[in-house]
């Protein structure tokens, strides 16, 4: 039976801006209160997603959040109408409404970690959506992400979904942006690596100094156990604390890995060298060749690395066996980095292509193309499964191109979040995606 990895891309908002609400990372801090431009950033993504079906590759598409969250704010205290709650959180808790309106679900690298049914117990794909507790705006997506996969991935028989973990710092859960997956083939029982920042109960772990760890091994060992995981199956490792507080706030900041390659950066990780062998040799178990490219800190800084998001790239099986990377422009644009690939492509190794992408106004706000994009791991049979309304094709492209022009605006600066006719033209929005991709009710507008 032939398997596949579908990349689901979360589209984005309605109300994509730019509050610099990610402490730690670098990009969204730094164009912080700048006008962002919805329409432009949505069909950034979607062009993305329409190249790679076009190359052949799965693709599909996850929904984003009724934004400005109206509910989050009721429970802050604000009351009346939805109009008067905005206006009210405006007036006194800016700050509030900037967070209750961001677009971050956009980055479905954090929707969920997911494990495929060649790993599992019960032979069934396991979702866990992720709780991202460290962020006050990302910490209230759980809910609505879980119904969204839900509605994607029905089929009791062939999937199955967890709840997030409990919303505390002890178990800060990021999802699949510190989880990765190695495999001889996707459809065979392969090595999940999960990389962590800090331990929480355990304080031989060092924790970084000044940016927050946000996943913690003890929600990784967590999230392994409900998926059914065996212990030969999984690898921990600890990022690097030192490039965490250089504005590595995920491990697909500093690496990237797909199949049996890890690519990565020669500063991401502690105790590296014990960490590839635990790599190796667990994979060789399950019959895969297991390969790392580490990228030495001499042809690429760190710093290099956050501010071109070189290892925040998709990383591409291809049919004969090579591998793509899909890069954004950044990359080309910073000549240390332009000059690696370059002679990374032309060596003849494994990765022997790379294809370039304008994602800036994803990019301006911290996320790359792997920030964009949930892998999922599916057989034929799981595949059939799924939702058919989400999995892209080009009439599915034409209708979100149409619907995006039809219901974005092109121009948004923190002043527009308090226009109450934004929430109206949000729900209006999505309702519509709904039926576009044959979700059902999912939003609370639509619930409640």
């Amino acid at each position: 039976m032939k398997s596949y990895e579908v990349n689901f891309d979360g589209l984005v908002g309605p109300t994509h801006n730019y509050g610099g609400l990610s402490y730690g990372n670098v990009a969204s801090q730094s164009n912080s209160q700048q006008s962002s431009n919805p329409k432009e950033a949505a069909l950034q993504g979607l062009a993305k997603m329409k190249a790679l079906m076009e190359m052949g590759f799965q693709q599909g598409v996850l929904a984003p959040q009724e934004r400005p969250d109206v509910a989050a704010l009721r429970r802050l205290g604000f009351s009346g109408t939805d109009a008067q709650v905005i206006e009210r959180a405006a007036k006194e808790a800016m700050p509030l409404l900037v967070a209750s309106c961001s677009a971050s679900s956009m980055w479905v690298a954090n929707a969920a970690t997911v494990s495929p049914s060649a790993d599992t117990a019960d032979g069934r794909v396991h979702f866990t959506a992720a709780n991202l507790n460290c962020k006050y705006h990302r910490s209230i997506e759980h809910p609505t992400t879980s119904r969204v996969l839900g509605a994607m991935f029905a089929n009791q028989q062939h999937f199955a979904h967890h709840a997030a973990l409990p919303a505390v710092a002890q178990f800060g859960d990021e999802g699949a942006a510190n989880h990765t997956r190695f495999c001889r083939e996707y459809g065979e029982a392969g090595v999940e690596f999960f990389v962590f920042g800090r331990s929480a109960f355990d304080n031989r772990y060092p924790a970084p100094q000044k940016y927050p760890a946000r996943q913690t091994l003890e929600a990784s060992q967590a999230v392994a156990r409900l998926h059914g995981l065996r212990d030969e199956g999984v690898v921990y490792a600890q990022q690097n604390p030192g490039v965490i507080d250089q504005g590595v706030f995920h491990n697909d900041v500093i690496a990237v890995g797909n199949g049996e390659a890890l690519f990565y950066h020669e500063d991401a990780f502690l105790d590296t060298e014990q960490m590839l062998a635990e790599l190796q040799g667990k994979l060789a178990r399950v019959g895969g060749n297991f390969q790392s490219i580490c990228v030495p800190r001499s042809s690429v800084t760190v710093d290099d690395a956050v501010r071109s998001y070189l290892f925040n790239s998709q990383l591409l099986s291809r049919p004969d066996g090579s591998m793509l990377l899909i890069v954004p422009q950044e990359c080309q644009a910073n000549e240390r980095v332009w000059n690696y690939l370059q002679g990374l492509t032309s060596s003849g190794g494994l990765i022997r292509e790379v294809k370039v992408f304008d994602l800036k106004q994803s990019m301006q706000n911290g996320g790359g193309p792997a920030c964009l994009r949930l892998r999922v791991a599916l057989n034929e049979t799981e595949l059939a499964a799924v939702n058919p309304g989400v999995i892209m094709t080009a009439p599915l492209y034409g209708s979100l191109t149409a619907w995006v022009e039809k219901h974005y605006r092109d121009r948004l600066s923190e002043t527009d979040l308090a226009d109450p006719q934004l929430l109206l033209e949000c729900r209006t929005a999505l309702d519509e995606l709904t039926q576009i991709l044959k979700l059902g009710a999912v939003y609370p507008f639509q619930i409640n």
